[in-house]
This record gives C-alpha cells, structure tokens and sequence, in this order.
C-alpha cells in the first residue's frame, strides 16, 4: 500500500504540482483546499487526486480534516504544508486582520496539520514533513511585515519540530521558494515583475515543477538523513 501524502494549498499552483509530483512518484495524494470549488474539481478531473475542503487556519476543522483522510483513504505520513494567503502592504496601513489572518493560516495551518498528523507519523515512527516558507520569509521585503514574519516563523518551527522527530525516524524540512511562475506573481504589474527579474541571476522566474521535485526529494525514502534543513529553490536571488 502506498504512503499517504496531504498537500494543503493542493488543487493550483505550486500546490497542484506537488500532488502530481508526488502522485507520479507512487503516493497516494489528498489535495487540501479552503475554498475554489471549482479548482478543486478540475484537480480531480485531471489527476483522480481527491480533494477535501477545510481551513488550515482553523485548528478544530483540520483536526476533523486530518482524521476523515486517514479514516477514508489510510494513515497519513506524509504532510505538504503548502497553503498560504497574501494581505500585502506597508506597516502603518496594515489592518490588525491583515496580520492575523495571514499567521493564522500560513504560520498557524503547519501548527494544526503537524499537531494533526505527527503523532501518528510518531506511533509508526515514520513520517515527512515539509513546510514551503518564503525568500521573503529570509530576506524580508518591503510592504510584507505579516507574510514575511509568518514565512520566517515557517522556518523556525521546522528546524524545532526536527528535533523533536529525528529519533522517530520523521523529517522536518522547508523548502524557501523564489519568484515563481504562478497566478499570484502574474497579478504582479509588468514594470514591477520586470525589476524582480532582472535581480535574479538566471534571469527568469522559477517553475511550479521545479519546488515540486525539491518536495519531491525531501519526502522521499533517501531524504532520511535530511532533517531541519531549508532548501533554497530561488535561481540565485538570495543565497542564504
């Protein structure tokens, strides 16, 4: 029986191509949503990925999320903590909500889906855990104080939570995504785009399917020695 993996974030984007990565790689993949119905569906037209809808921000709804994938579709040892939102703008414009709403979900979602997931992966002392945080979240970035503090906080969390699972045989680890090219860096306007292109060294934006084959690694049998860490997937950007 294949390992079960819950992707959060899962039916666009970076999300989607972790799951058909993870799917091409033998998984069985659940696909979490909070609430584009109609991505969702598209998801499991095209891949057969079934897809359940909760907010991660929400501890007591991903609890009963976590626990309907494992009753319906098996134990779940692998965890994609890819979900996140953007309430961008400068500090003194910012509105309380902005703030908390973006750590409730984006720092507070991998606190619910590990607290979920982790004691099971404990139990059968094997799991994956990994957790998309931000070049944001290491460099900072102007007119983000909550998404970058949130994806920093990513960061930490990871490298606490790896200690704690090392001797159960349950990685921790984080990937730091660029600019990459998805429907969130598309709204951004040409001139500004054109600027962030041009302070990345490859000289592109990065793609979907490359952070997915970085998830890819990390959750695999051969990462086993691979906890704590964070994989920089951002041509060159921030070398960190």
């Amino acid at each position: 029986m294949s390992r079960v993996a819950i992707v959060t974030g899962g039916t666009r984007g970076i999300g989607r191509a972790i799951c058909e990565q993870l799917q091409a790689d033998g998984f069985t993949v659940v696909a979490n949503y909070a609430g584009n119905d109609d991505a969702a569906r598209a998801c499991e037209e095209a891949n057969g990925i079934k897809c359940y809808k909760w907010d991660v921000g929400d501890h007591e709804a991903t609890l009963a999320g976590c626990e309907q994938v494992a009753k319906e579709v098996g134990p779940v040892e692998v965890v994609v903590n890819n979900a996140g939102i953007t309430r961008d703008g400068t500090l003194h414009k910012m509105t309380y909500d902005d703030w908390h709403d973006v750590m409730r979900i984006n720092l507070g979602g991998c606190f619910n889906m590990s607290k979920a997931c982790f004691p099971g992966m404990r139990e059968r002392k094997w799991g994956r855990i990994v957790n998309i945080g931000s070049i944001n979240g290491q460099a900072g970035q102007y007119g983000q104080v909550n998404y970058a503090a949130a994806k920093s906080g990513i960061h930490g969390f990871t490298k606490a939570l790896a200690q704690e699972g090392a001797r159960a045989n349950i990685t921790v680890n984080a990937i730091a995504p660029g600019y990459i090219d998805t429907d969130m860096v598309a709204a951004v306007p040409d001139n500004v785009l054109e600027k962030i292109v041009a302070g990345i060294p490859v000289g592109r934006l990065g793609q979907a399917g490359e952070i997915a084959r970085g998830v890819s690694f990390l959750c695999s049998e051969e990462a086993g020695f691979v906890t704590g860490s964070t994989m920089s997937i951002n041509g060159g950007q921030h070398m960190y």
